[in-house]
């Protein structure tokens, strides 16, 4: 039957609601799998964004992808070796000045929901000639790099 230019079909049959299930629950889905993915994705650019500041030896826009209460920890010990941006900034700060052919090329990186992954290959560190590797695990919130934990080798 025709009503003002739309057709109008029988929405009753049980095939027809099912399939509106299967539509709605599809949509639900695939939002939450894109801003998953959104997310990975977030966190993914902000760890560049501030890997690539390192490599400029750009503290100022370095340090703004870190949050106010960013924490830095060990892995080994899960000491916590920096809290608050202010000693964050104490730490590295000097170690750039330091550091003229600092450079840091990453071997792998893997991102899950908001944590960033870095195998970290390290040159010019402190003006030393030895490189050396790195593992770093970034914890991103919104758009602010909220913790920091390195795993290093052993000696």
């Amino acid at each position: 039957m025709r009503v003002k230019g739309v057709f109008r079909h029988n929405v009753s049959s049980k095939k027809h609601r099912m399939n509106v299930k299967a539509i709605v629950l599809s949509g639900i889905i695939f939002i939450s799998t894109t801003a998953m993915i959104a997310q990975e994705n977030n966190a993914e650019k902000i760890v560049q964004a501030n890997l690539d500041a390192y490599n400029a030896h750009d503290i100022e826009l370095f340090m703004s992808f870190f949050s106010d209460d960013i924490a830095m920890h060990n892995f080994k010990d899960s000491k916590q070796t920096a809290s608050g941006i202010n000693e964050v900034r104490a730490i590295y700060e000097p170690y750039f000045k330091a550091s003229p052919n600092l450079h840091s090329k990453i071997l792998k990186r893997t991102v899950f929901d908001n944590k960033v992954i870095d195998h970290e290959y390290i040159t010019g560190a402190s003006g030393s000639s030895d490189p050396f590797e790195i593992v770093l695990i970034y914890e991103v919130e919104d758009t602010k790099i909220v913790k920091m934990t390195a795993i290093r080798k052993r000696n």
